[in-house]
């Protein structure tokens, strides 16, 4: 990076924000692909707009105590950072594992910015969460965790101020608890307030499956425009919740093989084809480990351990998991082994590095805030509905959808070819997120 405001912004963001690497990998990646933007736009740096994009409107953070089957009190921690709101009210989705901090909000929200900013709908950036982990919890401590959680998030949250959505750990039944309530609480029917509800109390159909279609709904349209298909291809995905079953079910009626899931504990392998109703009975029904599969499975196979996925010859990966999933030496590996398409299912799930290498090694790469943005389009399309008072067809969602993640591609592809980055969707994905963003933020004056 040459341009020395950028650098600048860098160094204090690093200064302020000590220790929060997530946070800092993200801020380097977005701003990094601005440069040529920045460059032809001198007046953001008397405007400190970059400053203000990378300083959050507000961070909340909050403890929450609840009780377990026993009757012993735990105390966790609750975040939700309101990071900007430029565009429209703060959106993005909570997320409950032991490995949540300040950092992990905050990496995310920002995020969240430019991928909602990308959907083309009303929607500004937010993320929040807690260090609580729901696996292994009774469904009733679940209830008391997220009744205590909400007790001190409704303050900040409404259908024009923030909303919430699920996240890792937060599915229908967190969901489910947080808006009850809410409404317990507040003593009214806000059904936007929070989406991903279930259908009977206001939420969209084709949410749940939205995420994964709308991965390989981008992936189509990327591969189409560069001469490919998914057509008779090899596809690893990893993960085994919402986003990666989905992308799995996608994927398959688009004609490929999915050969490979994970969960946290390791990763299933099963040449013939992934048997998805077998998954969502172990994953989504009995919530137990993905190695159960291999027991009616017998060409399967189950690793421990969750990198070596990668390591399975494929010709298009779709990491669904988490941020980090895949490193440099993973990158490598499916570079080796002849994969010609990445697109990231998760929220950053490829190092900085790994991405390097793989745009170096020609590969068609679709970066996290364009590919993953399917979720909260439709979280959106869910809010329209709501303030309706109206729902819409399985079908009209899902075309609404597929148009959305069509459009992303199209205004990621133009906007890195018009800054001199053809082909780079990483570069074009951020501009074409920051841009909108910008310009409102510039319309608004200096709030």
């Amino acid at each position: 990076m040459k341009n020395e405001y950028l650098k600048r912004v860098i160094a204090e963001v690093e200064a302020r924000n000590e220790g929060e690497k997530e946070f800092f990998q993200t801020i380097h990646e977005v701003l990094e692909s601005l440069e040529p933007v920045v460059e032809q736009h001198p007046e953001y740096e008397k405007l400190g707009l970059i400053e203000r994009l990378t300083e959050p409107e507000r961070m909340i953070k909050f403890r929450v105590p609840w009780t377990d089957d026993e009757g012993k009190v735990h105390v966790n921690r609750g975040f939700r950072v309101q990071f900007n709101s430029a565009i429209g009210p703060y959106k993005g989705g909570l997320r409950f594992h032991p490995s949540v901090k300040e950092g992990t909000i905050k990496f995310l929200g920002f995020e969240q910015i430019f991928k909602n900013s990308l959907t083309g709908l009303p929607i500004g950036g937010g993320k929040g969460g807690s260090d609580f982990d729901p696996k292994g919890k009774s469904d009733a401590e679940v209830m008391r965790f997220c009744q205590s959680y909400m007790t001190e998030l409704y303050k900040y949250v409404g259908q024009d101020v923030d909303v919430p959505a699920g996240d890792i750990g937060v599915g229908a039944r967190e969901v489910g608890y947080l808006f009850g309530q809410f409404k317990r609480i507040t003593g009214a029917y806000e059904g936007g307030v929070i989406t991903g509800k279930g259908i009977p109390y206001g939420g969209s159909l084709a949410r749940t499956e939205a995420t994964g279609f709308g991965v390989c709904y981008f992936t189509d349209a990327m591969l189409r425009d560069n001469g490919k298909s998914f057509e008779g291809k090899t596809v690893v995905i990893s993960g085994s919740g919402n986003v990666a079953t989905y992308a799995c079910v996608k994927a398959t009626e688009l004609g490929a093989k999915v050969v490979a899931l994970s969960d946290s504990n390791g990763y299933i392998h099963d040449p013939e084809g992934i048997d998805i109703e077998a998954i969502k009975e172990i994953k989504q029904v009995r919530r137990a480990r993905i190695k159960e599969y291999i027991a009616d499975h017998p060409k399967a196979t189950y690793t421990e351990g969750c990198r070596g996925i990668w390591t399975i010859p494929c010709d298009i990966a779709i990491p669904c998991a988490t941020q980090n999933e895949l490193d440099l030496d993973s990158a490598k590996a499916l570079v080796a082994n002849g994969c010609f398409a990445v697109s990231e299912g998760a929220n950053m799930p490829c190092t900085n590095e790994a991405v390097a290498y793989l745009q170096a090694s020609g590969l068609l790469f679709a970066p996290a805030k364009a590919a993953n943005a399917g979720g909260v389009a439709t979280s959106a399309l869910e809010m329209s509905q709501n303030s309706m008072r109206y729902s819409w067809s399985f079908e009209e969602v899902d075309a609404k959808l597929k148009g959305i993640m069509e459009n992303i591609y199209k205004n990621a592809s133009s906007a890195a070819a018009e800054y001199g980055m053809a082909g780079n969707l990483v570069a074009g994905a951020n501009i074409a997120g920051f841009l909108k963003v910008a310009n409102a933020m510039i319309a608004q004056g200096i709030v």
